[in-house]
């Protein structure tokens, strides 16, 4: 009587314990079933790298060179019979024609002589030129007067002088070199403005203005 009633008070019950432990086993199953499979991983032996020989381009085909013995074939000749083609007249009349240069002349003197030189006239001499000369007319004129204080004071000398000499034989002007006195200095000093005479200097024959040193000594005499 107390076997077939149920377990009111929350007891063990069995039957239910079992449908359970299907339940998770179904599905446990099913998941296990469902699982895509998985195939074990096995590594490669060798290296994945593989090696291709390299082989080089062929080499270009060579160009036979050019026969210099072969000539072009020279062009024919127009007929004589053949129309002459007309050059049309350019409308444009800002387009100008600019004719070729003229060739080089040489100048006139100038001629190659095929050896790469050039003929020039030889060069001239150069000029003569001659010193001014005491003209032996007024030679004996030369010597000044011996002044008057430097004789009382028995004193020599000596001058020299630069003198200018014109184209007619005359001194024109008269720098002084060096000189004993001032008074020695101005006696040569007057004596060659007035008295002295030059053959003038020429270059190439024609008389030119020239500079011509002179030296006088003042000497006492007994």
């Amino acid at each position: 009587m107390y076997a077939d009633r149920p377990n009111r008070a929350g007891g063990f019950n069995p039957g239910s314990l079992g449908i359970a432990l299907l339940v998770n086993g179904a599905v446990i199953g099913a998941l296990f079933f469902a699982a895509p499979k998985l195939l074990p991983f096995t590594p490669p032996e060798g290296p994945l790298i593989t090696y291709v020989p390299y082989t080089p381009p062929p080499p270009p085909e060579p160009v036979p060179p050019a026969d210099p013995l072969i000539r072009q074939q020279p062009r024919p000749a127009p007929r004589p019979d053949a129309p002459i083609p007309q050059v049309p007249t350019p409308t444009d009349t800002s387009f100008v024609v600019t004719p070729d240069p003229l060739p080089v002349t040489p100048p006139i003197g100038v001629e190659g002589t095929g050896t790469g030189t050039v003929a020039v006239d030889p060069p001239k001499p150069a000029p003569v030129f001659v010193q001014p000369g005491i003209d032996p007319r007024y030679a004996a004129d030369f010597q000044p007067s011996y002044p008057s204080e430097e004789r009382r004071a028995e004193r020599e000398g000596r001058v020299v002088v630069r003198v200018l000499v014109g184209i007619d034989g005359r001194v024109k002007q008269v720098e002084r070199v060096s000189a004993t006195t001032d008074t020695f200095y101005r006696a040569t000093l007057d004596r060659a403005l007035a008295k002295w005479r030059f053959k003038p200097a020429t270059r190439d024959g024609v008389p030119v203005e020239a500079w011509r040193s002179m030296a006088l000594t003042f000497v006492l005499q007994n």
